[in-house]
Parts: structure tokens; C-alpha cells; sequence
């Protein structure tokens, strides 16, 4: 007999599920409103969904977020790219996927890909369409490794511990997750050649104007521009050399550079990054850019710069402020950066220094636009090392027992802040809003089902219906429902909805939940066919310019090679 609670509780898991597959109503949206129809309806009280929305592991995910936003700005992320600019297509996917997949074990590999992006684009060599879909697939792989690798593992030890159960440890899926990543990444490499060239190398489309410098013992020095690959440059074009107050234009391939050339270039907004990753070229306003979110501005028509270079306006002293790109229109600006007359409409990318805001009133009379871009300057060898060495510290003392990774990520955060490395707008801009609503409500209506007695019904229930299947069928089964959930409906919904299932099963067979907790936690990562499943491989399909049909072509074999690891090995790493 189902009790009125349990009816209740079943109904809202049924609307979520429809409204899931057939509406366009983010999920974050409808967890929330389940977990309040449950409180209005009094099945649960406000002190057990605030417990919920301050779960250890949900907190560690959103500190590990927030963390991450550091470790974008590290030269770490210009090593990755300086790598996949060397070597064939199938050396190249090789490198990124291992040095992806081990950036993804040990901080959100979200994060990860939106770091890697820009570099991808970046490299000189090859096609960032052969590249982007692989480095999606490749943080899924390494995400698997460990606890703290993805958002679905954290948001299912926050379950594991909700139920009562030890909460999992550091490297729990590890050795499942060393056989996914090495048996996905075999296939990935011969498996991109599959995907298409979406070369977007196009000089007409460079509205970007910047400035280098070749410094004194520049490797750059006594080589040509061809030797150097300053003509292959993708998104960035070489337009004029100046020379001893002489220009070079139009630069030809075989023009050797010499120390102190200036060099004019034609990019996009991803320029600035690629320059501070040439060795050897140091970028106009070199000596203030450490890290800074890069803003955009555009000059007012009443502006008192305006008609003024930025030399003689003294842009630097008056605002507190370093500019390291101009834009007008699609016009081909020449001569140096510092030599411009700045036009009303003007766009300039600024590396803010800190008194850059404190006067508005300036601000609003000389520029039509401050606008923040999703951006920012690389840190120096020095303190990148110490932002590396800060969080490796975090993890390092977390293993071996010494801190709460919690109380380790919040003194890392608040180092960060104190040192200028990140603001407080950085940390705003990248707070995860959707993970927390979703977790949050999730662990609601999971422990609803657990304490009505609705989540026995239905493992009950399961068990007669696959009599004749056996335990392993029943896991089999968890597994197929939380993969199917994933491509359909988002990870972190595939997770909250298939936890509760899996250990249903796992308490009516009366076995070890462990195997089924760990279906679940492969599971919600198995999201290879497509675009919409996984966070990761959302952010890659416009930027590569993917159709549904090449998640299909490349995703399905890695989703079964995938899919055959992980249904071998859990049972024999985790016995019922």
C-alpha cells in the first residue's frame, strides 16, 4: 500500500523526469520547485533542506569551482598549448588527452575545458575542430579518476553520505578510471581524424590591433618569420615590422628579425594570451600585466583622450591602466600602439591596474562602454609557480589527513583574493548558481524517497520485475538508465535521479550498495553521443562548430569500449 507521502514524493519525481525529456525547463528550475512544493507540503522540514544545501561534498565542489578560476591564470594552461603545437594529429590528441585528463583529476574538469579552449584555438598546427571534441571526451575520461574530478562524483558522495554510508574515498574510482581513460583514449586518437577541419583562419576577420616587442636575446633574433612561424600564426597576421623608426610592410616570409623590432599585429581578442606565450616577444605594456580580467572600453565622443595618442594622453598615469589592443571597425591601423590617435568609437582591450575604478565619474565621461571580457592575462613564472604549488599543497594535505580539503580551498581562496590573483567579481562570475539549486534539491527528494519508504518500494518492485536477472542484471540496469539520463538530461540531473534507484536495488537484493554507487558515479559521465549531456561537450559544440552527427560518429565507439570497462570491472573491483 502506498502511503500518501509516497505518492506525493512519486508524483514530483515523475513531473521532473517529463518535464526533463520534453521541455526546454532547466533542471535547476524544477529540482528547486520540487524541494518547495515538498517543504509547503510539510514533508520535510527547513533545517533538513538547509543541511542539504550545506552538504560537505557540495561545498567542496563549489570551492573547487570558484579555486579554479586561479588556475586558469597559471602558465601551466600556456604549457598545454605550447604542447599541442608540436607533432602530428594523432601525437597531439595523445599529449592533450593525458595532460586534460590529468588536469581533470584533480580540479573541476569543467573548468578544465574552459581553460583549454583558448589554447586550442590557439595552436598553429592543427585544425581546433580535431581537437576540441577530443579534449571534451578526454576531461570526461580523466574526471573519473578521482572523487574530486567532476561534479557528478562530489554530487554522489554527497548521497553516499546523506544515506548514511562512509563517504567515499580520494581515489575510489581510480583504477576503474585509469582502464576507461586508457581504453577511450586508444580509440580516440585514430577516431579524430573522423572529425571535420572547421578552420576558421581568416585575415579578414582580425579586427584587433596589438603590439610586441623582440627582446634583447630573443631566441626570435637572427631567424627569419617563416623559421620563427610568425606566418602561420592562426587568428593572429604579422602586418608590419618597425625598425629603427623604419617600417617593414608588407612582411615578407624570409624578413629576419633582429632585437628590438617591433612587431604589428592583426588579431582577435585571443591574441593577447598568444603573444605572452611567444618566448621572446614581450606585448605592449608587458611590465604591468600579471593576471588581470581584461576589460573593454570604447572612447566617448566627449572624451578628452580623444584625438590624443595614448602616449601624449598619458592613458597609463590618468587611468591606471595599460592598453594592450585597439579595434576601429575593420580598419587596418599601422604604425605603433602607443602612436594612435584615439577616435570617438574606439575600442580598447585594458589590463586594469587597481585604482583602475575608483573614479566612476571619469570612467563614464571618457568611455561609452567598460565592459569585462571572459578573458585574462597570464600570471608571471613566479607567481603562477606559487598558485600551482599553493593548491598542490591543498590536495597534498587533504590526502595525507593534515587539513578538511574544505578549510584548505577557503585559505586558498582567501590567499588568492589578498594577493590581487583573483577578485571578487571573478569569484561572482563563476559561482556555480545551477549545481548548487540542482544538488541541493536533489539530496531533498533523494532523502524523501529514502524516509517515506518509496525508494524500497520501487527496488522491490524492480527485483520481481527482472526475476530471472540477477543481481548483475539489476546493475547492468542502473548503469543503462543512468547513461540514457545523462545524454538526455544533463549529468547532474542523471546522477540525483539514478542514486536513489541503484541503491534501492542495492538494499532490496541485500548486497554491498558500493558497485551500484559506482555504476552510478560512470554512469552520469558517459556522455560521448551528445552535445547536451555534459557540460564539456556543450562548450566545445559551437566553438568547434559540430553537428549532432559527429558526437555520433566519434562518441557511440567510445561509448561502448567505455561502457563494456566499466560493467567488467566494477563486480570484480567491487563484489557484491
Amino acid at each position: 500500500m502506498v502511503s500518501w507521502e509516497q505518492g506525493m514524493v512519486l508524483a514530483l519525481l515523475m513531473v521532473i523526469v517529463t518535464c526533463l525529456l520534453a521541455t526546454r525547463i532547466k533542471p535547476a528550475f524544477l529540482f528547486a520547485g520540487a524541494a518547495f512544493v515538498a517543504f509547503q507540503f510539510g514533508l520535510i522540514e527547513l533545517h533538513d533542506v538547509a543541511g542539504n544545501f550545506t552538504n560537505p561534498s557540495l561545498l567542496t565542489l563549489v570551492l573547487l569551482i570558484l579555486a579554479s578560476v586561479a588556475l586558469e591564470k597559471t602558465r601551466l594552461i600556456s604549457w598545454v598549448g605550447q604542447q599541442i603545437s608540436r607533432g602530428g594529429q594523432s601525437t597531439v590528441v595523445a599529449k592533450l588527452g593525458l595532460s586534460t585528463a590529468f588536469l581533470s583529476s584533480f580540479t573541476n574538469n569543467t573548468a578544465v575545458v574552459i581553460s583549454l579552449i583558448g589554447a586550442v584555438k590557439r595552436n598553429q598546427t592543427h585544425a581546433p575542430s580535431r581537437l576540441l571534441l577530443p579534449l571534451s571526451y578526454a576531461a570526461i575520461l580523466g574526471g573519473t579518476l578521482t572523487l574530486i574530478g567532476t561534479s557528478t562524483n562530489l554530487i554522489i558522495n554527497s548521497f553516499v553520505e546523506d544515506a548514511g554510508l562512509p563517504s567515499l574515498g580520494f581515489f575510489a574510482p581510480s583504477m576503474v578510471g585509469l582502464a576507461v581513460l586508457f581504453g577511450g583514449l586508444i580509440l580516440l586518437i585514430p577516431l579524430s581524424y573522423l572529425l571535420p577541419v572547421n578552420d576558421d583562419h581568416h585575415q579578414d576577420d582580425l579586427p584587433y590591433f596589438l603590439e610586441a616587442k623582440v627582446a634583447g636575446g630573443s631566441p626570435l633574433a637572427g631567424k627569419t618569420v617563416a623559421e620563427n612561424g610568425l606566418r602561420a600564426l592562426r587568428r593572429l597576421f604579422l602586418a608590419e615590422v618597425i625598425r629603427d623608426g623604419e617600417t617593414i610592410a608588407p612582411v615578407c616570409p624570409d624578413t629576419e628579425l633582429k632585437s628590438g623590432d617591433t612587431l604589428l599585429f592583426c588579431g582577435d581578442i585571443e591574441s593577447v594570451t598568444t603573444l605572452q606565450e611567444i618566448k621572446g616577444l614581450q606585448l605592449f605594456g608587458h611590465h604591468h600585466i600579471n593576471g588581470q580580467n581584461l576589460l573593454e572600453l570604447v572612447v566617448s565622443q566627449s572624451a578628452s583622450i580623444r584625438g590624443k595618442t595614448l602616449k601624449s594622453a598619458r592613458f597609463r598615469e590618468k587611468f591606471d591602466a595599460v592598453v594592450v589592443a585597439i579595434r576601429r571597425g575593420h580598419e587596418r591601423l599601422e604604425g605603433g600602439l602607443g602612436n594612435i590617435e584615439l577616435n570617438a568609437g574606439d575600442t580598447l582591450v585594458i589590463v586594469p591596474g587597481k585604482s583602475f575604478k575608483s573614479s566612476q565619474h571619469l570612467l563614464s565621461r571618457e568611455f561609452v562602454l567598460v565592459n569585462g571580457l571572459d578573458s585574462s592575462a597570464r600570471l608571471d613564472t613566479q607567481k603562477s609557480a606559487a598558485v600551482l604549488a599553493g593548491f598542490a599543497a591543498v590536495i597534498g594535505f587533504s590526502l595525507l589527513g593534515v587539513m578538511p580539503i574544505i578549510k584548505g580551498l577557503l585559505g586558498f581562496l582567501l590567499i588568492m583574493l589578498g594577493t590581487g590573483t583573483i577578485s571578487l567579481t571573478e569569484l561572482r562570475r563563476r559561482f556555480p548558481t545551477d549545481i548548487v539549486i540542482i544538488v541541493g534539491s536533489a539530496l531533498t527528494i533523494a532523502q524523501l524517497m529514502m524516509s517515506s519508504g518509496l525508494s524500497a518500494n520501487i527496488g522491490d518492485f524492480f527485483v520481481e520485475s527482472m526475476n530471472g536477472w540477477g543481481v548483475y542484471g539489476a546493475l547492468v540496469a542502473t548503469y543503462l538508465l543512468t547513461m540514457i539520463f545523462t545524454e538526455l538530461v544533463t549529468n547532474n540531473a542523471a546522477a540525483a535521479l539514478s542514486f536513489p534507484f541503484g541503491y534501492s536495488l542495492a538494499l532490496a537484493y541485500g548486497v554491498d550498495p558500493m558497485p551500484f554507487i559506482m555504476v552510478v558515479l560512470f554512469g552520469a559521465s558517459a556522455s560521448f553521443i551528445s552535445p547536451y549531456g555534459y557540460q564539456t561537450n556543450l562548450l566545445v559544440y559551437s566553438v568547434g562548430n559540430y553537428q549532432i552527427k559527429d558526437y555520433i560518429r566519434v562518441g557511440l565507439p567510445i561509448s561502448i569500449i567505455y561502457s563494456a570497462l566499466v560493467l567488467l570491472l566494477v563486480p570484480i573491483l567491487f563484489p557484491f
